[in-house]
């Protein structure tokens, strides 16, 4: 079993925000860091299971290509989010499950959630108030 620890705080590309933005951009550092295709839903499922595998997460997210989970990974753990331990066997293992700064980012995870979920609720009211389905068949039949 190889943990892998040793890896940068942080990936090259947040070292540079966090050090180049002033304090005043701290929520853009956050969306710098949690912003991605898949970020939030990886961190989400693995405070919701633990410990998930490669194939688990890409099931779980409904399938995105290889190439984008394994970068969204990536970044998560080059910034510290997650950590990956491989297991040195044949087929490899390779397990993922949050770091402390990860854990400590579900509140914050929690609440885009949440925040999204009410956003989306409010725009599909308005589209639907805007523009109605048209009427079933059995109206159009009736008249």
């Amino acid at each position: 079993m190889d943990t892998m620890t040793e890896a940068q705080p942080m990936r090259e590309k947040t070292e540079r925000i966090v050090r180049e933005w002033g304090d005043a951009c701290d929520a853009e550092i956050s969306i710098a860091v949690l912003g991605g295709a898949w970020k939030p839903s990886i961190l989400s499922l693995l405070g919701e299971h633990d410990v998930l595998r490669f194939g688990e997460l890409s099931r779980l997210l409904d399938e995105p290509t290889a190439r984008v989970l394994t970068r969204q990974l990536r970044e998560l753990e080059d910034d510290g989010l997650l950590t990956r331990t491989v297991y040195r066997q044949v087929p490899p293992k390779v397990e993922y499950r949050l770091s402390d700064l990860g854990r400590g980012s579900m509140p914050l995870v929690d609440a885009l959630t949440s925040w999204g979920a009410g956003y989306a609720a409010h725009q599909r009211r308005e589209l639907a108030r805007l523009d109605p389905e048209p009427e079933g068949l059995d109206a159009v039949v009736a008249h």
